[in-house]
């Protein structure tokens, strides 16, 4: 199996979107002050996050990306743009002065992370209607619609979002977030990890429970498809025709952060290409199995899902 040219493939993410910074180093010693390691910084990096990274995986493997959020009057803002239009997102990121850009800051000695310190703060109600008229002018431009969940708020309108993509035929997939699925309610298809959706649907005794309750959740949010990321154990995909499973493509797991970014920008960009969702989850999969074998928000690039699917039986 070949991966599709997504040249035409037209994707507008929209949700929450942070900066991810990396502060490396080597840690020698235990500091005097307190029981804690000493990291002595050698290099820093920066990439971008959360629906960014969805917008930056579409653009990766050759696909159109748009990405409309809402942040910060602020340095981490202006960087976040600078990185997203070196990798040809396109962006409309409106900007509101009471708001923090989320940035999430790892520390990581020895490829251990060491610790994490986050920074944020909800969005203005003006802002995310600001947001909201921009995403009903765009959405009609789009061949596939996402919708990136990191509970910051900033997809405080999502029915109307899914709504609005759904009246004019545009398939709409959620990466959703907490223990409130009615709100996604009439999307084409819900990516849950495994721990989101036991979160939702409760523990399972086996995989025809799981199928079950997988089922239910599907039929009670009129969704087209659910798809369960379920990390070593691959994914599984349920529709009202079918109950499907792929197992892991990953040959090492070095950092699974931003994994669901790539699963779902990947599913995206076969949907806006015509694909089935068959295909679409088995490319997905090859893609998840190649960027956890990499360190920190990372992307997959066409030569590696070419590879990966040409060495798959």
């Amino acid at each position: 199996m070949k991966p599709r040219d997504f040249s035409h493939a037209r994707v507008l993410v929209a949700g929450d979107v942070m900066l991810d910074r990396y502060w490396f180093g080597d840690v020698s010693r235990i500091s005097p002050e307190a029981p804690v390691p000493v990291v002595l910084v050698r290099r820093t990096d920066e990439r971008p996050g959360g629906a960014a990274n969805v917008a930056r995986n579409i653009t990766a493997l050759g696909g159109a990306a748009t990405l409309l959020s809402v942040v910060g009057e602020d340095e981490p803002a202006t960087s976040l743009e600078r990185l997203l239009a070196e990798e040809g997102v396109r962006t409309s990121l409106h900007r509101d002065p009471a708001l923090s850009t989320t940035v999430k800051l790892r520390v990581i000695g020895q490829q251990q992370q060491l610790l994490r310190i986050d920074f944020e703060r909800a969005p203005s109600r003006e802002a995310l209607e600001a947001k909201l008229d921009e995403y009903e002018r765009l959405v009609g431009e789009a061949d596939a619609v996402v919708l990136s969940d990191y509970g910051k708020g900033g997809l405080a309108h999502v029915q109307r979002m899914i709504q609005a993509a759904r009246r004019l035929g545009k398939p709409v997939l959620v990466d959703p977030k907490g223990s409130d699925y009615e709100r996604y309610r009439g999307a084409t298809l819900l990516t849950p990890n495994r721990s989101e959706f036991r979160e939702v649907a409760g523990r399972w005794s086996d995989e025809a429970d799981l199928t079950r309750r997988a089922q239910a959740l599907r039929e009670s949010l009129d969704l087209e498809a659910l798809i369960v990321t379920r990390s070593e154990e691959g994914m599984s995909l349920y529709t009202a025709r079918e109950a499907w499973h792929e197992h892991t493509r990953a040959r090492e797991v070095l950092d699974v952060s931003g994994a669901g970014d790539t699963v779902i920008g990947t599913l995206a960009l076969m949907v806006a290409s015509g694909a089935d969702l068959h295909a679409a989850m088995r490319v997905a999969n090859h893609a998840a199995g190649i960027v956890v074998g990499k360190l920190g928000t990372a992307v997959v690039h066409p030569d590696e899902l070419e590879a990966s699917l040409a060495a798959s039986p």
